[in-house]
């Protein structure tokens, strides 16, 4: 009863009536569907590792309009759900949106009174792709990406009293040059459907004329320091604004610090705890910005003490080190699609699921393929200790075949990717879940690898990076990956970089109610039965141990967490209902994996 009663309200409250060309789009939903309701829409506060008290989120209901891609509208088409895409079931909309259109959205807002004299930040967690934002008929920004956050003072635009205006306009090219992953026109096998618009949470805060922007963490394990580097919005180098810090276990502050706001800021950790998946050990962090004795802002954070590299063992094979310690990781790929959001999960106990019933089942790593999550998804895998690799989203404009090279980019696409991709390590950096940043995929839009690769790797040095998951090597990077399907196989070792398996598996079992389509779903190699299934399973872990053993393999990644609308090679099902194989067996099973 609860799930009808929260779709009764979800649609109510939007006063939609779905046509039955939409109503058989809805095939599939989770059931934390029936938690989203227009008042109750992630409520979380959205950016765990820059945390303010005062906020105002702005999930919820917004009016929308679909023009042309130069137009402006006269009225608007009805209302949407934010932070939910305009193709989801969760949006209330389920439109698609073509590159010759521009999707705008338009919401009023009151600010909180005891926000007067302050600077108003409005912030954007995600929205794909090229956004324009105008308060009060005046523009305040603009922005091109579709993974990262943004964020627009506005101030200067806002009046002095009563309901403000908000207006955001949305062009999506899709299928463009853009960064975009698996987001196509018309989906089909391993692409899905698209993300237009606003797809993570909106939200303002209050904040003075100086305040605290962005803090960058480092840690050293070895020497038990963590490093803190903060960026000033707002402030002069010349002034002489300080910044206390203070380190927390739990309660308990354990070490504190002051210095110039303007210069990184070491910090000795007493009796380190470190981070890792057995125990992913986290210490809070609280950050003051001061004038002197005023106090201008303050933050919260978290960081983990961990140290990832790779080094040849005692016997010259390349491993890989966590914390001094080499480790053998086996994980899933993550794809990060959800039948009732699209790219955006219903709630953040969703969220939240899709790791913990990962790391229940015996892996002790993600794959994030080709798609940036939200922030508190990387949280959550810090807080429940989930090693993670990072795609870069890739790039539409070419896919190269195995052993064809590298293509020529455009040099705008290019900058952008690159833009985009320095984004994606400034914005996760402090993360210490992530482990390594894969460039590229399989040759999708792969160019400028050495030059890449060495950059990325001069950008972060405290992570690995893939220059290229699977198809073209150009022997750089901290690994070799290769992909084998369903396999699995080894590299064959050049005893310089780690070898691993970027994915391998695949094995597709539909399960009746719980599949995308009625029909015509996939696997790299399909079953009829769940016994079979688990039978074949257990084969290639059995492989895959003698390839650790004898082939010096040091990670694989199993393909996928998932089922993915058309594809149903997922551990679990699509809306997440069923453990295919069952988890406990599932568990068994992958624990042979690491045993001495």
């Amino acid at each position: 009863m609860k799930f009808f009663a929260g779709l009764v309200l979800l649609f109510t409250a939007l006063s939609l009536q779905l046509s039955p060309t939409q109503a058989q789009n809805t095939q599939l939903l989770t059931r934390w569907a029936a938690d989203v309701t227009p008042d109750n829409v992630l409520p979380e506060y959205p950016r765990p590792q820059l945390t303010r008290e005062k906020w105002l989120n702005l999930n919820g209901l917004w009016d929308y309009a679909v023009t042309s891609r130069n137009g402006k509208p006269a009225d608007y088409d009805g209302q949407i759900l934010v932070p939910f895409s305009i193709e989801s079931y969760l949006s209330g909309v389920q439109r698609r949106i073509t590159r010759a259109k521009r999707l705008w959205y338009h919401r009023t807002f009151t600010i909180p009174a005891d926000w007067s004299g302050q600077q108003v930040i409005l912030n954007f967690g995600a929205v794909d792709w090229e956004t324009m934002v105008s308060v009060n008929g005046q523009n305040v920004g603009h922005h091109e990406g579709g993974y990262d956050a943004f964020s627009f003072d506005i101030t200067n635009a806002l009046k002095s009293e009563g309901e403000q205006n908000l207006v955001v306009s949305v062009w999506d090219p899709t299928e463009g040059t853009q960064p975009r992953g698996k987001q196509v026109i018309n989906p089909g096998g391993i692409w899905y459907t698209p993300t237009t618009g606003i797809w993570q949470t909106v939200w303002l805060e209050p904040a003075s004329l100086s305040y605290i922007g962005s803090l960058k963490i480092d840690t050293d394990v070895d020497q038990k320091t963590m490093t803190l580097s903060t960026t000033i919005n707002g402030g002069q180098s010349d002034t002489n604004y300080q910044v206390k810090v203070e380190v927390l276990d739990g309660e308990k502050v354990v070490a504190t610090e002051e210095a110039s706001a303007f210069d990184p800021l070491k910090i000795t950790i007493p009796d380190a705890k470190l981070w890792s998946p057995d125990s992913p050990f986290l210490y809070d962090l609280h950050v003051t910005l001061k004038d002197d004795d005023t106090t201008l802002d303050s933050v919260g954070s978290y960081f983990g003490m961990r140290k990832i590299e790779m080094k040849p063992d005692e016997n010259s094979i390349p491993q890989i080190y966590l914390n001094n310690q080499p480790i053998f990781q086996y994980g899933l790929l993550d794809q990060g699609f959800w039948p009732d959001g699209i790219y955006t999960a219903p709630t953040d106990e969703a969220l939240h699921s899709d790791i913990e019933t990962t790391k229940k089942l015996g892996f002790n790593l993600i794959r994030k393929h080709v798609k940036v999550e939200p922030a508190r998804w990387y949280y959550w895998a810090d807080k429940l200790g989930m090693l993670v690799w990072q795609d870069m989203p890739s790039a539409g404009d070419r896919l190269m075949a195995p052993g064809e090279g590298e293509m020529n980019r455009d040099p705008v696409a290019a900058v952008q990717f690159e833009v985009e991709l320095q984004r994606l390590v400034d914005t996760h950096y402090n993360s210490p879940s992530i482990i390594m940043w894969v460039l590229f995929n399989e040759g999708w839009g792969q160019y400028k690898t050495e030059i890449l690769t060495h950059g990325l790797k001069s950008y972060d040095p405290s992570r690995l990076v893939d220059s290229a998951s699977g198809w073209n090597d150009f022997r750089v990077g901290d690994v070799q990956d290769i992909h084998s399907y369903p396999g699995p196989d080894a590299p064959q070792s050049d005893y310089k970089r780690a070898s691993i398996l970027g994915e391998f598996g695949g094995l597709g079992l539909p399960l009746e109610g719980h599949t995308w389509l009625a029909k015509d779903s996939w696997g790299y190699k399909q079953y009829t039965d769940v016994p079979s299934l688990l039978t074949d399973y257990t084969k290639l872990i059995k492989r895959l141990r003698y390839l650790q053993q004898e082939r010096h393999l040091v990670a694989a990644i199993y393909t996928q967490t998932t089922d993915v609308e058309t594809e149903v090679n997922g551990i679990m099902t699509y809306d997440r209902d069923l453990i295919k194989m069952g988890a406990d067996d599932i568990r068994a099973v992958n624990e042979t994996l690491f045993a001495p």
